[in-house]
Protein backbone atom coordinates (compact mmCIF):
# COMPACT_ATOMS: atom_id res chain seq x y z
CA UNK A 1 0.00 0.00 0.00
CA UNK A 2 2.99 2.44 0.56
CA UNK A 3 3.61 2.90 -3.02
CA UNK A 4 0.08 3.52 -3.97
CA UNK A 5 -1.03 7.14 -4.79
CA UNK A 6 -4.57 6.26 -3.68
CA UNK A 7 -6.60 4.67 -1.10
CA UNK A 8 -9.65 4.45 -3.13
CA UNK A 9 -10.78 5.10 -6.74
CA UNK A 10 -13.71 4.77 -8.75
CA UNK A 11 -12.98 2.92 -11.59
CA UNK A 12 -15.49 3.34 -14.65
CA UNK A 13 -15.79 0.50 -17.64
CA UNK A 14 -17.71 0.72 -20.70
CA UNK A 15 -19.84 -1.86 -21.62
CA UNK A 16 -17.72 -2.10 -24.72
CA UNK A 17 -15.43 -3.19 -22.78
CA UNK A 18 -17.02 -6.30 -21.28
CA UNK A 19 -17.55 -6.99 -25.20
CA UNK A 20 -13.63 -7.07 -26.34
CA UNK A 21 -13.33 -7.02 -30.21
CA UNK A 22 -17.25 -8.51 -30.77
CA UNK A 23 -18.78 -4.89 -30.91
CA UNK A 24 -21.84 -6.06 -28.61
CA UNK A 25 -22.66 -8.61 -26.40
CA UNK A 26 -19.99 -10.39 -23.21
CA UNK A 27 -16.41 -12.03 -24.06
CA UNK A 28 -15.19 -14.07 -20.87
CA UNK A 29 -11.79 -13.63 -22.31
CA UNK A 30 -11.63 -9.57 -22.00
CA UNK A 31 -13.51 -9.73 -18.84
CA UNK A 32 -11.28 -12.32 -17.30
CA UNK A 33 -8.14 -9.83 -18.42
CA UNK A 34 -8.93 -6.65 -16.79
CA UNK A 35 -10.26 -8.67 -13.79
CA UNK A 36 -7.01 -10.06 -12.56
CA UNK A 37 -6.08 -6.78 -12.80
CA UNK A 38 -8.62 -5.47 -10.73
CA UNK A 39 -7.88 -8.41 -8.43
CA UNK A 40 -4.12 -7.44 -8.48
CA UNK A 41 -4.12 -3.80 -7.23
CA UNK A 42 -7.39 -4.33 -5.09
CA UNK A 43 -4.15 -6.77 -3.36
CA UNK A 44 -1.96 -4.17 -3.03
CA UNK A 45 -4.50 -2.46 -0.75
CA UNK A 46 -6.80 -0.10 -3.19
CA UNK A 47 -10.10 0.27 -2.81
CA UNK A 48 -12.20 -0.19 -5.12
CA UNK A 49 -15.95 0.63 -6.53
CA UNK A 50 -16.70 0.31 -10.28
CA UNK A 51 -19.39 1.98 -12.41
CA UNK A 52 -19.95 -0.37 -15.57
CA UNK A 53 -21.77 0.82 -18.63
CA UNK A 54 -24.50 -0.95 -20.83
CA UNK A 55 -23.92 0.07 -24.42
CA UNK A 56 -22.33 -3.66 -25.04
CA UNK A 57 -26.02 -5.05 -24.50
CA UNK A 58 -28.37 -2.01 -24.85
CA UNK A 59 -27.96 1.74 -25.11
CA UNK A 60 -31.22 3.78 -24.44
CA UNK A 61 -29.57 6.51 -27.00
CA UNK A 62 -28.56 4.32 -29.50
CA UNK A 63 -30.36 3.08 -33.11
CA UNK A 64 -32.07 0.42 -31.60
CA UNK A 65 -33.93 2.80 -28.99
CA UNK A 66 -35.01 4.89 -32.08
CA UNK A 67 -39.24 5.26 -31.55
CA UNK A 68 -39.17 4.76 -27.90
CA UNK A 69 -39.90 6.65 -24.69
CA UNK A 70 -36.43 7.91 -23.56
CA UNK A 71 -37.24 6.89 -20.30
CA UNK A 72 -38.10 3.03 -20.80
CA UNK A 73 -35.34 3.21 -23.04
CA UNK A 74 -32.79 4.56 -20.60
CA UNK A 75 -34.13 1.76 -17.78
CA UNK A 76 -33.50 -0.99 -20.29
CA UNK A 77 -30.68 0.76 -20.73
CA UNK A 78 -29.84 0.39 -16.79
CA UNK A 79 -30.85 -3.10 -16.72
CA UNK A 80 -28.09 -4.01 -18.91
CA UNK A 81 -25.45 -2.68 -16.12
CA UNK A 82 -27.26 -5.17 -13.91
CA UNK A 83 -26.31 -8.04 -16.34
CA UNK A 84 -22.76 -6.83 -16.59
CA UNK A 85 -21.89 -6.07 -12.83
CA UNK A 86 -22.88 -9.79 -12.05
CA UNK A 87 -20.78 -11.04 -14.61
CA UNK A 88 -17.40 -8.76 -13.97
CA UNK A 89 -18.57 -10.08 -10.09
CA UNK A 90 -18.45 -13.76 -11.53
CA UNK A 91 -14.92 -13.03 -12.69
CA UNK A 92 -13.63 -10.94 -9.66
CA UNK A 93 -14.83 -13.92 -7.06
CA UNK A 94 -13.17 -16.62 -9.15
CA UNK A 95 -9.75 -15.00 -8.69
CA UNK A 96 -10.40 -14.63 -5.23
CA UNK A 97 -11.61 -10.90 -4.73
CA UNK A 98 -14.76 -10.80 -2.71
CA UNK A 99 -17.21 -8.51 -4.26
CA UNK A 100 -20.84 -7.06 -4.01
CA UNK A 101 -23.10 -5.42 -6.54
CA UNK A 102 -24.88 -2.92 -5.19
CA UNK A 103 -28.18 -2.04 -7.67
CA UNK A 104 -29.62 1.55 -7.91
CA UNK A 105 -32.55 -0.54 -8.53
CA UNK A 106 -33.92 -3.03 -6.60
CA UNK A 107 -33.04 -6.43 -7.76
CA UNK A 108 -32.31 -8.54 -4.22
CA UNK A 109 -32.50 -11.45 -5.84
CA UNK A 110 -29.36 -10.84 -7.26
CA UNK A 111 -27.78 -7.55 -5.91
CA UNK A 112 -28.02 -5.64 -2.53
CA UNK A 113 -29.75 -2.41 -2.51
CA UNK A 114 -27.29 0.78 -2.87
CA UNK A 115 -27.13 1.94 -0.09
CA UNK A 116 -23.88 4.74 0.64
CA UNK A 117 -22.66 3.83 4.39
CA UNK A 118 -23.41 -0.08 3.11
CA UNK A 119 -21.44 0.47 -0.11
CA UNK A 120 -18.58 2.51 2.35
CA UNK A 121 -18.52 -0.37 4.41
CA UNK A 122 -17.76 -2.96 1.96
CA UNK A 123 -14.81 -0.97 0.36
CA UNK A 124 -13.52 -0.69 4.00
CA UNK A 125 -13.52 -4.50 4.62
CA UNK A 126 -11.45 -5.12 0.59
CA UNK A 127 -14.59 -6.17 -0.79
CA UNK A 128 -15.03 -4.37 -4.22
CA UNK A 129 -17.98 -3.07 -5.02
CA UNK A 130 -20.16 -2.61 -8.43
CA UNK A 131 -22.39 0.42 -8.36
CA UNK A 132 -24.93 -1.35 -11.11
CA UNK A 133 -28.51 0.48 -12.67
CA UNK A 134 -27.06 4.04 -13.51
CA UNK A 135 -28.83 6.47 -10.95
CA UNK A 136 -31.62 4.90 -10.99
CA UNK A 137 -32.90 7.66 -13.03
CA UNK A 138 -33.68 8.10 -16.94
CA UNK A 139 -31.74 10.84 -18.38
CA UNK A 140 -28.72 10.12 -16.52
CA UNK A 141 -25.86 8.08 -18.21
CA UNK A 142 -23.10 5.82 -16.17
CA UNK A 143 -20.73 8.17 -16.66
CA UNK A 144 -22.79 10.79 -14.59
CA UNK A 145 -23.51 7.81 -12.33
CA UNK A 146 -19.68 7.19 -11.57
CA UNK A 147 -19.16 10.65 -10.94
CA UNK A 148 -22.31 10.45 -8.44
CA UNK A 149 -20.80 7.49 -6.79
CA UNK A 150 -16.99 8.70 -6.71
CA UNK A 151 -18.21 11.66 -4.40
CA UNK A 152 -20.55 9.71 -2.59
CA UNK A 153 -18.14 7.09 -1.30
CA UNK A 154 -15.35 9.92 -0.77
CA UNK A 155 -12.88 8.27 -3.36
CA UNK A 156 -9.63 9.97 -4.63
CA UNK A 157 -10.24 9.99 -8.41
CA UNK A 158 -12.15 8.39 -10.90
CA UNK A 159 -10.05 6.26 -13.78
CA UNK A 160 -11.87 5.92 -16.43
CA UNK A 161 -10.41 2.91 -18.33
CA UNK A 162 -11.32 3.24 -22.45
CA UNK A 163 -9.66 1.60 -25.15
CA UNK A 164 -6.92 4.36 -26.66
CA UNK A 165 -4.43 5.79 -24.37
CA UNK A 166 -5.88 8.98 -23.32
CA UNK A 167 -7.96 12.10 -24.10
CA UNK A 168 -7.04 13.79 -27.97
CA UNK A 169 -7.80 16.26 -29.77
CA UNK A 170 -9.91 14.73 -31.93
CA UNK A 171 -10.67 10.91 -32.15
CA UNK A 172 -7.44 8.87 -32.83
CA UNK A 173 -9.39 5.87 -34.28
CA UNK A 174 -9.76 7.77 -37.64
CA UNK A 175 -7.44 10.56 -37.43
CA UNK A 176 -3.78 9.86 -37.36
CA UNK A 177 -2.76 12.76 -36.82
CA UNK A 178 -4.77 13.31 -33.50
CA UNK A 179 -2.74 14.15 -30.28
CA UNK A 180 -2.90 13.28 -26.54
CA UNK A 181 -3.41 16.04 -23.63
CA UNK A 182 -1.31 14.95 -20.96
CA UNK A 183 -3.28 16.99 -18.62
CA UNK A 184 -6.15 19.18 -19.07
CA UNK A 185 -8.68 21.19 -16.74
CA UNK A 186 -12.41 20.05 -16.35
CA UNK A 187 -12.91 23.47 -18.12
CA UNK A 188 -11.08 22.54 -20.76
CA UNK A 189 -12.83 19.74 -21.45
CA UNK A 190 -16.17 21.04 -21.38
CA UNK A 191 -15.05 23.96 -24.01
CA UNK A 192 -13.53 21.80 -26.33
CA UNK A 193 -16.48 19.49 -26.06
CA UNK A 194 -13.78 16.18 -25.69
CA UNK A 195 -15.11 12.88 -25.51
CA UNK A 196 -13.80 12.53 -21.97
CA UNK A 197 -17.39 11.70 -20.04
CA UNK A 198 -20.63 13.36 -20.79
CA UNK A 199 -20.98 17.14 -19.08
CA UNK A 200 -23.04 16.48 -16.31
CA UNK A 201 -20.22 13.85 -15.01
CA UNK A 202 -17.56 16.51 -15.87
CA UNK A 203 -19.17 19.70 -14.37
CA UNK A 204 -19.93 17.60 -11.42
CA UNK A 205 -15.97 16.15 -10.71
CA UNK A 206 -14.82 19.87 -11.73
CA UNK A 207 -17.49 21.38 -8.79
CA UNK A 208 -16.00 18.75 -6.91
CA UNK A 209 -12.29 18.86 -7.34
CA UNK A 210 -12.27 15.50 -8.40
CA UNK A 211 -9.81 14.13 -11.03
CA UNK A 212 -10.29 11.86 -13.48
CA UNK A 213 -7.86 9.78 -14.86
CA UNK A 214 -8.32 8.33 -18.39
CA UNK A 215 -6.06 5.30 -19.90
CA UNK A 216 -5.79 2.54 -21.98
CA UNK A 217 -7.74 -0.88 -20.15
CA UNK A 218 -6.18 -3.08 -22.49
CA UNK A 219 -2.33 -2.46 -21.73
CA UNK A 220 -1.18 -5.11 -19.49
CA UNK A 221 -0.73 -2.77 -15.99
CA UNK A 222 -2.23 0.04 -16.84
CA UNK A 223 -4.70 0.40 -13.81
CA UNK A 224 -1.63 -0.45 -11.23
CA UNK A 225 0.40 1.71 -12.77
CA UNK A 226 -2.43 4.75 -13.02
CA UNK A 227 -2.84 3.74 -9.08
CA UNK A 228 0.96 4.71 -8.21
CA UNK A 229 0.93 7.75 -9.87
CA UNK A 230 2.90 6.67 -13.03
CA UNK A 231 2.73 9.23 -15.79
CA UNK A 232 0.71 7.44 -18.47
CA UNK A 233 -2.85 8.15 -19.67
CA UNK A 234 -4.09 11.72 -19.62
CA UNK A 235 -5.39 13.06 -16.06
CA UNK A 236 -8.04 16.02 -15.74
CA UNK A 237 -7.76 18.76 -13.11
CA UNK A 238 -9.02 21.28 -11.73
CA UNK A 239 -6.09 23.14 -13.03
Amino acid sequence: MDNLRYKRVLLKLSGEALAGGKGGGIDPASIEAFSREIVHVASQGLEIALVIGGGNIFRGVSESARGMDRASADYMGMLATVMNALAVQDALEKHGLDTRVLSAIDMKEVSEPYIRRRAIRHLEKGRAVICAAGTGNPYFTTDTAAALRAMELRCEAIFKATKVNGIYDKDPMTNPDAVMFKTITHMEALEKRLRVMDTTAISLAMDNKMPIMVFNLFEEGNILKVAKGEDIGTTVTGG
